[in-house]
């Protein structure tokens, strides 16, 4: 966009600003009071607040911030300067407990005035309204000098911004654009004066900073980092509305902030308060809270507000950038993105609020980001852009799920989900049971949560399709879930644990591909992970049987394993002695041992490298955990009341040792990476549900009616191994069944004895996994199936011979003892 033309009445004052382009830009605290909108969809504008003052405002899209913050400076021009969130003292409340209408109420410590502000969008167009309430001694009010103070972030960024002052209808404002976005910064009082200026140099803060008063009126900052500041003239009045009107023009957003303005703002915070009133939580849930429902309509808001209004369906993972004030342009994603695992947990919640319909947006939007090969994404925009790009299987999974739900609950209307389900299906067949990273998106290898997402999903996706006129699907899909899971705690657990000296055998955090499987790291020794997040000059490698999560309570969740399996109860053992914080406000836990991911030991913001702290989020999966196992859980519901910030927002981690008040940073309370963190107030709300329900709401039926029984209860038994081309293995059990997969159709042309004899196969194709061929060995059978492949479409040969040897079981044990050990 170029400069504005001359149809606007310009106000040049003292010309252009100096010091450009200046500082680099950096974004805001992401310990959020609050996250807001307007409930209905026509008002595509989000906001946040933190410290008392606004924070990014998003638009178009809930993944696009075009704001740094916004906060009122004071002074008496001879005595003092005050900044807004840092010599105020402030308290938070929502004028109304079912709306995210925001109360802030800023005391100057000295006693002379107060400020009241409130925080709303326009309940109908994208104008974010601060109104604003001065009162005090009235010797002091004669003084006072009022100001805002704006730092346009455009088009996600600092840098590049321009801005000047114009006169609209009379009413001296402002207008910042860039990259064909704009932004229009006004008051229903117009403001007396106004400058724009390059931050940290020419900006309206530094001015004051340096001056005690307002003695630069620059009337443009062009293409740098930059703020803009207006008077009040609050002699004149003490009670005005500031509007911040994003636009797709110049007009647009200069016409949109007028229109706004020119409304009561008492009508626009009525209007606003009586949308969210037709979204009220389910308050029978409260009852299983601790703090009387707060938490609930807080959370229930929070994952409705973090919905886009263009992309119908979409939910981000936060309307936070992780240690944003730390934070420059190079990181634009920061959790403003989806991720799909975060979202089908927000999702997963409304359906426990008994929000099908928005759920239903979810899987639709979904199906529409999905991949051509049914994967998704590690992460992406709101307009399906990929931002990372790892390979996660367990974002493949929970959507698979999530259809599964909304079939059972005859929640999916006319949407046909077979063909999104067998595609995802078919990629996990592929794929599984080795993903290029588990949830916490940094390492390869058998991750126990990453695979209870994936068997759970396989069977859900077989339940579905055997239900709709593909039964050989279905059962194909189920038996390759069986084999996952027969083999889940061979690739998944160590028997040489060194954690606990008492629980030699337990899960691990997972386990690294070996030599010949996928995602192989040939950089660090067999059977160990690298830990690329550590501090400098700490230790990066280490063992898996070294590291552990409570990811293997998926297991649990889900119905793969009973809450009392020994192998569970016994690994909880050194999750607990390992992971866990007694913080005051409740029990919580970390990620995994050798975490960097998180507050430095300083205190200071991660920067690629620090300690990861204990998360709200692991409270809530004890919680289910416990509600499984039938105990009371309302201790760990209460925590995660506790932990929830004033505005009842969860955070990502809380600071998890000794209090550091020179850092911000006090024991149990909200650690400076992401708040809220979606996904932990969906936690929260299932666990609620699951309190209610007396039973885990997120337990699939059909999983754990075929694993979650004593083995010897089973109706199947699993016999079967797999063999792909991308994962080769080298030796099976006599009796099984040599499953050959690939997935375009071939010939398997194999030998039992060596060539004396030799078979030719067709494969069989089962739709989108691809063709397989089954050799059956017999129960005595020794010696190896030697094979190779020739592909039907080019009668191409693999060319060279593969072979698996055939192991007595006793056999088969000894060689898996020799395989790198965890």
């Amino acid at each position: 966009m170029s400069e504005p033309n001359g149809n606007y009445r310009w106000l040049d004052d003292d010309g252009p600003a100096f010091g450009g382009p200046g500082v680099q830009p950096r974004w805001t605290s992401s310990r959020k009071d609050a996250v807001a909108t307007a409930y209905a969809a026509s008002s595509r504008i989000w906001f946040t607040t933190s410290h008392g003052i606004l924070n990014e405002i998003y638009y178009p899209t809930i993944d696009r911030p075009q704001t740094r913050d916004m906060e009122l400076l004071f002074t008496d021009e001879a005595t003092f300067f005050h900044e807004d969130k840092r010599d105020l003292d402030y308290d938070f409340h929502y004028i109304d407990e079912n709306a995210l209408a925001i109360r802030a109420t800023a005391t100057d410590r000295g006693g002379r005035y107060k400020v009241v502000k409130e925080f709303i969008t326009d309940p109908h167009h994208p104008v974010v309204l601060m109104h604003v309430k001065i009162t005090g001694d009235p010797e002091m009010l004669s003084r006072l000098k009022c100001y805002a103070l704006l730092a346009p972030h455009l088009d996600v960024g600092g840098a590049g911004n321009s801005a000047r002052s114009l006169d609209i209808a009379g009413r001296r404002c402002m207008l910042a654009w860039k990259n064909g976005v704009s932004l229009a910064f006004g008051a229903d009082c117009g403001f007396s004066r106004s400058s724009c200026g390059y931050v940290g140099t020419s900006d309206g803060y530094q001015d004051l900073l340096q001056n005690m008063r307002m003695t630069w009126n620059f009337g443009q900052a062009l293409d740098g980092n930059i703020a803009m500041m207006g008077e009040i003239d609050i002699a004149r009045h003490p009670e005005f509305t500031i509007a911040i009107a994003p636009g797709e023009g110049f007009h647009s957003a200069l016409a949109q902030m007028m229109s706004t303005l020119a409304t009561p703002y008492s009508e626009h915070r009525a209007r606003f308060i009586n949308q969210w009133h037709r979204a009220l939580p389910p308050l029978q849930l409260a009852a299983a809270s601790d703090d009387d429902g707060r938490l609930l309509r807080v959370s229930h808001a929070v994952i409705l507000t973090h919905e886009d209004k263009t992309y119908s369906g979409a939910f981000i993972a936060s309307a936070s950038i992780p240690w944003g004030a730390s934070k420059s342009d190079d990181d634009l994603g920061g959790y403003h993105l989806v991720w799909t695992r975060d979202m089908v947990q927000s999702a997963t919640a409304m359906l426990a609020c008994g929000r099908v319909d928005t759920a239903l947006r979810a899987l639709v939007y979904l199906a529409c980001t999905q991949h051509p090969d049914g994967s998704f994404s590690q992460n992406f925009w709101i307009d399906g852009t990929p931002y990372w790009q790892g390979m996660q299987l367990d974002e493949v999974a929970f959507p698979v799920i999530l259809a599964w739900r909304l079939w059972k609950a005859n929640g999916l209307g006319n949407f046909d989900i077979v063909p999104f389900v067998a595609s995802a299906a078919a990629f996990l067949v592929r794929y599984a049971p080795v993903t290029q990273q588990e949830r916490w998106e940094e390492n390869a290898g058998y991750s126990p949560s990453t695979l209870a997402a994936v068997i759970s999903a396989l069977v859900c996706a077989a339940d579905i399709c055997s239900a709709h006129g593909s039964a050989e699907l279905g059962n194909f899909i189920l038996e390759y879930a069986d084999w996952i899971e027969a083999h889940l705690d061979e690739w998944t657990t160590t028997k040489r644990g060194i954690l606990d000296p008492d629980v030699p055998y337990h899960y691990m955090r997972i386990r690294p591909p070996a030599m010949g499987e996928p995602f192989h790291n040939p950089d660090v020794a067999p059977g160990s992970l690298h830990l690329s997040n550590r501090e400098p000059g700490e230790k990066t490698d280490f063992e898996a049987r070294e590291i552990i999560d409570a990811g293997f309570l998926e297991l649990v969740r889900y119905g793969i394993r009973r809450a009392d399996d020994p192998l569970i109860i016994d690994s909880l053992k050194v999750v607990d002695k390992i992971l866990k914080i007694d913080t005051p406000y409740g029990p919580c836990w970390r990620r995994y041992n050798h975490d960097g991911y998180g507050q430095r030991k300083d205190g200071g913001p991660y920067n690629g490298s620090g300690q990861g702290r204990a998360w709200p989020i692991m409270t809530g999966e004890r919680a289910h955990f416990e509600l499984a196992s039938g105990k009371d859980v309302s201790l760990y519901v209460k925590a995660l009341e506790q932990f929830s910030s004033f505005g009842g927002m969860l955070p990502e981690q809380v600071w998890d040792y000794a209090d550091l008040p020179e850092r911000g940073m006090y024991f149990g309370r909200s650690a400076g990476s992401a708040q809220p963190l979606v996904w932990a107030h969906a936690e929260y709300l299932k666990l609620l549900r699951s309190v209610t329900d007396g039973q885990v709401f997120d337990r699939i039926s059909v999983v754990a009616e075929r694993y979650a029984v004593p083995k010897d209860q089973r109706h199947f038994q699993s016999r079967l191994e797999v063999y792909q081309l991308s994962r080769p293995i080298g030796c099976m059990v006599q009796g099984g069944t040599l499953r050959v997969m690939d997935a375009a159709p071939f010939h398997l042309v194999y030998t039992t004895d060596g060539w004396t004899t030799q078979h030719r196969v067709e494969s069989r194709q089962v739709g989108r996994p691809g063709s397989y061929v089954d050799v059956t060995t017999n129960p005595a059978q020794t010696g190896s199936i030697v094979f190779t492949i020739q592909w039907a479409h080019d009668n191409r040969w693999l060319g060279h011979n593969c072979e698996v040897e055939v192991l007595t079981e006793a056999m088969e044990q000894g060689t898996a003892a020799e395989k790198p050990k965890a």
